[in-house]
């Protein structure tokens, strides 16, 4: 039998990824552009809803970035709305496991497991830098190293709550009950006792996923999750990853298939390959604007370029590498300035390209290009050939963006016989397959 596919919907967030120009782009904000995406996501029978989160919004010069003034709205607000509006759709949500704290966070998440009937899903992050920090009251509050300590142990007394209660409520002719919600936790991260509020919910534990890629956040998706959120969307790549991190999970006495690999990933489909192509380059250009390749550049070079014409050549000045960093709140950030830049001119040198053309070029770009059948067969290969167990797709238009893909792509993976007709189980757990 071939391996069943994994599809989730991203909801695009706040970056240059989402196209805001397009006419049909709609609110980032408004609740019927989630409900849109999640609807739309049902109809095609998606395991899950995948919100990401951000704790701040980020800065460039002092200044918000652009990207960013829509705001970002609470995770769990939004998800908690979305159950009452969809009925098997899995509600995953990105939270951080750095400032929140675990009696908080399990009750939230055994709530939204129970309002949506055993659909939540929770994907662990971590936050080292004083930025994020500042919101919160801590400062720098943990060293890097850190992070994944207190998000392994944060999992564990996670689970430890929602484990305090028997999966069957009791008798309620047999009186008070002395041991029901009662936990105690006393590790390095965490002392806690007392008695927790929520029942077993319809799951048992909501779905955990990760979302590192460090040797550290492999090890803790090893260790913990039930799915890792990955970046690795090339074949090859995918293979590699997925192999290593697979062969971790015997170290804690784990199956293979209880951990499943997801990368996120992007579309752009056409009725014939060149009506493809020539989209995701249409796409591309509304996606890094004149002022977001400036913005982009600034990011290595590490100064002000508001002055640079982003049709034009790169600066001749070099990278400040000594200089403390103009960029606040973005996670990626390039190690070597100078071999980034020597690497960046030699890329435009080669092929006359502008600003604007060389950020297009080396920054992200479009995963699968081609029709629905070419798009379904490049999905299916990677699925059975062990690049990843399936994907987070990640649309360029809010709310629409997923539209195309439901219509055109789904039912092809369906003849194909991999990927369901109709839910199979009415929990997010039950539809990956898991435990």
């Amino acid at each position: 039998m071939p391996k069943q596919i994994i599809l989730a919907a991203h909801f695009p967030g706040v970056n240059n990824t989402t196209v805001w120009s397009d006419p049909e782009a709609g609110s980032q904000i408004d609740f019927a552009s989630f409900k849109h995406l999640a609807r739309t996501a049902e109809r095609g029978k998606f395991d899950f809803f995948f919100l990401a989160e951000g704790l701040r919004l980020r800065e460039q010069r002092g200044l918000i970035h652009d990207l960013d003034v829509v705001g970002r709205p609470d995770t769990l607000t939004v998800l908690a709305g979305l159950a009452a509006v969809t009925t098997h759709l899995g509600l995953a949500g990105t939270l951080n496991a750095t400032f929140h704290e675990p009696y908080e966070l399990a009750r939230q998440l055994a709530t939204l497991d129970h309002l949506s009937g055993g659909r939540a899903a929770w994907n662990v992050v971590t936050s080292s830098g004083p930025f994020f920090g500042e919101n919160f009251r801590k400062g720098g509050f943990l060293d890097y190293a850190d992070r994944y300590t207190r998000a392994g142990e944060f999992i564990d007394t996670a689970r430890e709550l929602w484990d305090s209660w028997e999966p069957l409520a009791p008798d309620r002719d047999a009186g008070f009950f002395a041991d029901t919600g009662t936990f105690r936790h006393a590790g390095p991260q965490f002392d806690i006792g007392g008695r927790f509020g929520v029942p077993k919910s319809p799951q048992g534990h909501p779905v955990i996923l990760q979302a590192g890629d460090s040797d550290g956040g492999r090890e803790l998706a090893a260790a913990k999750a039930d799915a890792i959120f990955s970046r690795h969307h090339q074949l090859e790549d995918g293979r590699e990853f997925y192999r290593d991190v697979k062969a971790r999970l015997s170290r804690y006495g784990r199956e293979p298939d209880s951990l499943k690999i997801i990368p996120g990933v992007s579309f752009v489909l056409g009725d014939t390959l060149a009506d493809a192509q020539e989209k995701a380059h249409h796409i591309r250009r509304q996606q890094v604007s004149p002022q977001t390749a400036i913005l982009l550049l600034e990011q290595v070079w590490n100064t002000d370029l508001s002055a640079y014409d982003a049709e034009g050549p790169l600066p001749e000045i070099d990278p400040q590498v000594d200089a403390e960093s103009i960029i606040q709140g973005r996670a990626a950030q390039h190690a070597d300035r100078l071999a980034t830049a020597a690497e960046w001119r030699g890329i435009a040198e080669q092929k006359s390209l502008s600003i604007r053309e060389l950020i297009i070029e080396v920054t992200g770009r479009q995963s699968f290009i081609g029709t629905p059948a070419t798009v379904a067969a490049e999905l299916d290969e990677y699925v059975q050939t062990d690049a990843c167990d399936g994907f987070i797709l990640v649309p360029h238009l809010t709310p629409g963006g997923l539209d195309d893909f439901v219509d055109g792509v789904v039912p092809l993976l369906q003849e194909r016989g991999v990927f369901r007709t109709e839910y199979e189980s009415t929990t997010l757990r039950g539809n990956l397959g898991l435990a």
